[in-house]
């Protein structure tokens, strides 16, 4: 097994590190391996940003919404010479 040696940690995330610790009936170094078990046994996201956020926000979409069709070709914008 490695070691890891964490280093300039604030006090009151100590602290509370030490409640939670003793909330699960831990030592605080049993909880930080927990917590770091949990966050890294996710599943890597899977997809673009965009398939991500459509994902995301797919359940706000408005089914009562009609989006207007196209008549006009798209055109390219008049720039200043």
């Amino acid at each position: 097994m490695a070691t890891l040696t964490i280093r300039n940690v604030d006090d009151e995330l100590k602290a509370r590190l030490r409640i939670e610790a003793a909330q699960h009936g831990h030592s605080m170094e049993e909880e930080v391996r927990e917590i770091l078990r949990r966050a890294l046994s996710k599943p890597p996201a899977r997809g673009g940003l965009g398939s991500r956020l459509r994902q995301r926000f797919a359940t706000l979409a408005d089914p009562g919404l009609e989006l207007p069709a196209r008549v006009e070709p798209p055109r390219s914008p008049e720039l200043p010479e």
